[in-house]
C-alpha cells in the first residue's frame, strides 16, 4: 500500500508563546461542565481532561526529516501535529522517531537514527513553548504540571543492524530513552522479528548484551514488532520491566503482529505494559479476514541460516538522498484506501479490545499505543490525535472505574519508565 500525499500547505502555531493547560478551555464549556469542548468543538469528559494522558507509540519526525516541516504547525493531513495534540488531552508521548526498512539495504540506518533523534531534539526545542523533552518519569511530571506536552524519546527501527554497543551509549547520551529492539519489521544481528525469518530463535547472546546495556544504562526495552520467543526471552533476560508499545491481541486477530495471550503474561508478571494499537487491521477480525488475500503474513518459523538475510548483501547504487526521495512518496503516514462500513471498526470495538487485555492481564498493565501517524486504520470516530477523547469515552461506558481508566490513559506507562529511569 502507498502512501502519498506530500503538504503543501500549513498553518501556523496560534498565540506564539502562550501553552494551554487540560484544565485551561479554548472554547465556551457546555451547560454542566459535563463536557470540556476544544477549539474543535470535539467533546473532552471531565475524567480525559482531569487524567495524565500519554500515548506509547506516536509517530513523529519522519515527514519533518524528508519534508522540511515543522511539528509545532497544524497540518492539513496526517494525524500528529501539537496543535491537535493539545486538543485531544495528551500530557506526553513515547515521541516515536523511525529508521524505516528502505535505509537498511544501502545500511544508511545508523546515519538515518542520528539524524531524526538529532532532529527530533530540534524540534523540541524550537517549539518548546508547548514541548518538552523528558529524561525520567519524574521530568514527565515536572513538564505537564507546567501544562506542557512531554516527549520520551523512543526509537522504531534498526539504530545498527548489527546492535552496536558505543551506538546505543552515544543515543543514551543524546536523549534516547526507549528503543525498540528489532529493526522495525526485519530480524537484525541479535533478534527475530516476528513477520520475518526466524534466525535465532528468539535472541542471541549479543540480543541479551543489548538488554543487558537499556538495563544498566536505564532505557525502556520494547518487545513490540518481535517474534513471540524473542519477546518471552526478552521479558526473561531483562532485569526491568519491558514494554510492548503498540499492537493487538492474537486471540483476536491473528495476525504476526499481534501479542499471544502467553507473552503478553510474561510481559506484565515482569511488571510491563501492554500498548493496544488503534488500526483495525490489530483489532477487527471481519477486517483482517478481509484483507488477508492481499495483506500477506510472512513467518519463517523455521531457523534460518545464522547471517540475517538483510546483512548479507548492501545495495551500493544509492545514496541516501535516493532513499529519502523514495521515502518522500510515502509520507504522510495515513491509511489511504477505502473500508466497507462491513469491515470498518468503531471505537466501542477497541475499546473491547482494551478489556480482553484488562482480563488476561490486569489493569496495571493495558495501556494506549496508538501507533498515529504510522498507518493504521483508525476508527470512525477517531480522525487524529485531538479525538483522543473517544477512548476515554468509549471506557467509560464499558462501565470502567475512574481509577481503572486513569491507569490505561497513562500511569501505567508512567510508572513502568518510573522504574526503569529511576529505579523506583
Amino acid at each position: 500500500m502507498k502512501r502519498r500525499d506530500v503538504i503543501k500547505s500549513l498553518t501556523l502555531l496560534p498565540a506564539a508563546g502562550h501553552v494551554f493547560s487540560k484544565n485551561q478551555s479554548l472554547s465556551t464549556g457546555v451547560a454542566g461542565n459535563e463536557f470540556f469542548l476544544n477549539s474543535q468543538s470535539k467533546p473532552m469528559p471531565d475524567l480525559h481532561r482531569d487524567a495524565f494522558v500519554m500515548d506509547g507509540h506516536t509517530h513523529v519526525m519522519s515527514r519533518e526529516l524528508i519534508l522540511k516541516t515543522d511539528i509545532g504547525q497544524r497540518y492539513p493531513d496526517g494525524t500528529v501535529d501539537l496543535p491537535r495534540a493539545k486538543e485531544g488531552g495528551l500530557d506526553a508521548m513515547f515521541f516515536s522517531v523511525y529508521t524505516p526498512e528502505n535505509y537498511y539495504p544501502g545500511r544508511f540506518e545508523t546515519k538515518n537514527t542520528f539524524r531524526v533523534v538529532n532532529l527530533a531534539l530540534d524540534q523540541i526545542k524550537k517549539n518548546n513553548s508547548v514541548i518538552e523533552l523528558a529524561l525520567t518519569a519524574s521530568d514527565i511530571e515536572r513538564i505537564h504540571k507546567k501544562g506542557k506536552i512531554a516527549a520520551f524519546l523512543d526509537l522504531e527501527g534498526g539504530y545498527d543492524l548489527h546492535g552496536d554497543l558505543d551506538l546505543l551509549r552515544a543515543l543514551y547520551k543524546l536523549g534516547l530513552r526507549s528503543m525498540q529492539l528489532t529493526a522495525h519489521s526485519t530480524t537484525n544481528a541479535f533478534i527475530d522479528a516476528c513477520n520475518d525469518v526466524y534466525t535465532w530463535g528468539g535472541i542471541n547472546d549479543h540480543g541479551k548484551a543489548v538488554i543487558r546495556e537499556m538495563n544498566d544504562l536505564g532505557m525502556v526495552i520494547n518487545v513490540a514488532h518481535a517474534s513471540n520467543d524473542a519477546i518471552m526471552q526478552s521479558a526473561a533476560a531483562s532485569r526491568h520491566p519491558v514494554i510492548y508499545s503498540h499492537g493487538g491481541f492474537h486471540k483476536i486477530v491473528d495476525h504476526p503482529r499481534c501479542i499471544t495471550d502467553e507473552a503478553a503474561k510474561a510481559i506484565a508478571a515482569k511488571g510491563g505494559v501492554i500498548g493496544v494499537h488503534f488500526g483495525s487491521l490489530f483489532n477487527n477480525p471481519k477486517y483482517w479476514a478481509w484483507q488477508k488475500e492481499n495483506n500477506p503474513a510472512r513467518v519463517q518459523p523455521s531457523p534460518q541460516p545464522e547471517t540475517p538475510r538483510i546483512l548479507t548483501t548492501q545495495v551500493t547504487t544509492q545514496t541516501i538522498e535516493d532513499v529519502d526521495r523514495e521515502f518522500a512518496r510515502e509520507l504522510p503516514f495515513t491509511f489511504k484506501g477505502t473500508i466497507p462500513d462491513a469491515y470498518w471498526m468503531h471505537v466501542d470495538q477497541l475499546a473491547d479490545v482494551i478489556d480482553y487485555g484488562v482480563k488476561l492481564v490486569g489493569e496495571d498493565h493495558i495501556a494506549l499505543g496508538s501507533d498515529l501517524d504510522g498507518g493504521p486504520e483508525l476508527p470512525r470516530e477517531i480522525k487524529d490525535i485531538s479525538d483522543y477523547p473517544q477512548i476515554t469515552i468509549a471506557m467509560q461506558k464499558l462501565g470502567y472505574s475512574d481509577q481503572r481508566i486513569k491507569k490505561i490513559l497513562g500511569l501505567n506507562w508512567l510508572r513502568v519508565i518510573r522504574q526503569v529511569t529511576e529505579g523506583k
